[in-house]
């Protein structure tokens, strides 16, 4: 595993945390291109269901190490190395069909703003706070985490994020849909954890494959094409949807097995 960061599991649940507390989880270049790797082994591995990406101490992200700055982004080419690797990350995450949930507190701020963005949820601790900073560096923001952003919050409060790069609380993120909740502090990890084992309990089939058609939306498409009806017959022929259905009918929970 790449330094800054554990990846760990809990029976159907996989933690990715950054690792990083004495730089507040600032995310590194090797990390930005590890995050792929990371990805692509969660969805490999049968067992898990869930990927919970959290940071260690007392901040989820403060964002890219600008540390790293000077040496890898003072050429056109380093600066495009290194965005190629902050697309391939966002990519990867956007791309799992296994539900992703960003479990927040204290800073999420650019880069550590742009990973929660990508993933399916974000749940937040009161007194974190989020913004995401291009305008304080001289960067233009990636098109495609520029795209998420304002499928999450529409394009003005996109344009007061990114142009301003101020920050706003967790209730604010909340209000413009930036969040799913905001937790007091001590209750944060046992309310996601209740959420993710929802998540669990429900049918796998049906999660990824909406999650893959939201995607697709999001992205822009407008209509049905041949991926999506062939997900939609997978499921119906499936063994979790006869199951969906023998539990309604028989008025029990279902026990869906499909991995």
């Amino acid at each position: 595993m790449t330094e800054g960061f554990e990846l760990t599991r809990d029976g159907e649940v996989a933690r990715l945390t950054l690792t990083r507390p004495e730089k507040m989880n600032a995310i590194t270049y090797g990390m930005w291109s590890a995050i792929p790797d990371v990805v692509a082994e969660v969805d490999a591995d049968p067992a898990v269901k869930v990927l919970v990406i959290a940071g260690a101490g007392k901040h989820f992200s403060a964002g890219a190490d600008i540390s790293e700055f000077g040496e890898l982004r003072t050429t056109a080419e380093g600066a495009a190395s290194y965005d190629k690797a902050v697309e391939g990350a966002v990519a990867a995450l956007t791309a799992l069909r296994k539900p992703s949930v960003a479990m927040i507190q204290g800073n999420c701020i650019g880069g550590g703003c742009q990973i929660s963005v990508a993933c399916d949820f974000r749940f937040a601790a009161e007194g974190s706070r989020f913004g995401i900073t291009p305008a304080k560096l001289g960067i233009v923001y990636h098109f495609d985490s520029t795209r998420q952003l304002v499928s999450l919050v529409g394009p003005a409060h996109a344009k007061y994020f990114l142009l301003s790069g101020e920050l706003i609380t967790a209730g604010r993120a909340r209000e413009i849909g930036l969040l799913n909740d905001v937790f007091p502090a001590a209750e944060l990890e046992s309310s996601t954890q209740e959420f993710v084992a929802t998540l669990c309990s429900r049918s796998q089939a049906s999660i990824r494959g909406m999650n893959r058609i939201i995607e697709k939306i999001v992205a822009g498409q407008e209509t049905s094409d041949a991926e999506v009806e062939e997900i939609r017959s997978e499921a119906l022929h499936g063994v979790d949807y006869a199951e969906g259905v023998a539990a309604f009918l028989e008025r029990r929970p279902p026990r869906f097995t499909f991995r």
